[in-house]
């Protein structure tokens, strides 16, 4: 988006919420249930910190919108008008391995992997692009209504973003809507969703022009818990960069990893109470 702030990041989380038994060190993205009530509790929305595992650099030129970890790389979708691509970049050096430019007319958003494809939304264009992972040709296109901000996936549906509290969910064969999500917290909705990422269930959200990732529960739309990124990046970054945007989860390696436009690292991050 051509939204203006500050942040960027990456993290891999450990700590809290129900998981708070004890010094639980065997997983370091530990997160809230996502099976919470389908009504917020009047107690406060739990706040989680945030501890920096590695950095990892990043390109300075890159206007991210949406960041997908698969088998060892990342795949990044980049924004502007002019300036918009889709790259495989490499998480130890931030070396762009490959790139699509994409025709200038396009805003690129967010990003997500689908199958042997990757899914590419534009900002206000309505047209979401789909590519084959392996070469990054142009397979075919999808078109949507109002405007596209993050992607990602469950096992059954693409997640899509528009900046407000509503969460779409879409047939990924057809891009057709299926349901829909009202998010919110213990004071109501949660507006200015942006880049989305699946991590163990809950449902990860960048909220535009603030430090913090909502953790939402993909049954109700409850905000189970907040992850507070303040400090990523050291004060004197602060005025060259943008807002934080880009989520990243790797399964496997059970490492998440965050990072933000025009931001020249991406973090791997612990959650902590």
């Amino acid at each position: 988006m051509t939204r203006n702030s500050l942040l960027a990041i990456s993290l891999a989380i450990v700590g809290a919420g129900a998981l708070l038994a004890g010094p639980l060190r065997q997983s370091r993205v530990a997160v809230p249930p996502p099976s919470q009530p389908a009504t917020p509790s009047s107690q406060s929305t739990p706040v989680y910190q945030h501890r920096v595992i590695r950095t990892f650099p990043h390109d300075r030129q890159a206007f991210t919108q949406g960041l997908v970890y698969h088998e060892g790389v990342f795949f990044e979708s980049t924004g502007l008008y002019g300036k918009s691509t889709l790259r495989e970049v490499a998480i130890e050096t931030g070396k762009v391995l490959r790139q699509h430019d994409l025709d200038p007319k396009y805003f690129a958003e967010g990003l997500t992997d689908w199958g042997n494809t990757l899914v590419q939304l534009t900002w206000t264009s309505g047209i979401a692009l789909v590519y084959d992972r392996a070469t990054f040709k142009q397979t075919e296109s999808f078109t949507y209504t109002g405007e596209g901000w993050g992607l990602t996936r469950t096992d059954r549906h693409l997640v899509m973003s528009d900046g407000s509290a509503t969460l779409k969910m879409l047939d990924p064969s057809t891009f057709a809507p299926v349901s829909t999500l009202q998010v919110r917290d213990d004071n109501g909705p949660v507006t200015a969703l942006n880049e989305l990422e699946m991590v163990k269930g809950v449902l990860f959200a960048n909220v535009w022009q603030s430090h913090r990732i909502a953790m939402i529960a993909p049954a109700t739309g409850v905000v189970t818990g907040w992850l507070d990124l303040t400090g990523l990046l050291p004060a004197a970054e602060l005025a060259r960069v943008d807002v934080l945007n880009g989520i990243a989860y790797d399964e496997q390696g059970d490492r998440l990893f965050v990072t933000g436009k025009w931001w020249p690292t991406v973090f791997q991050v612990e959650v902590v109470r």
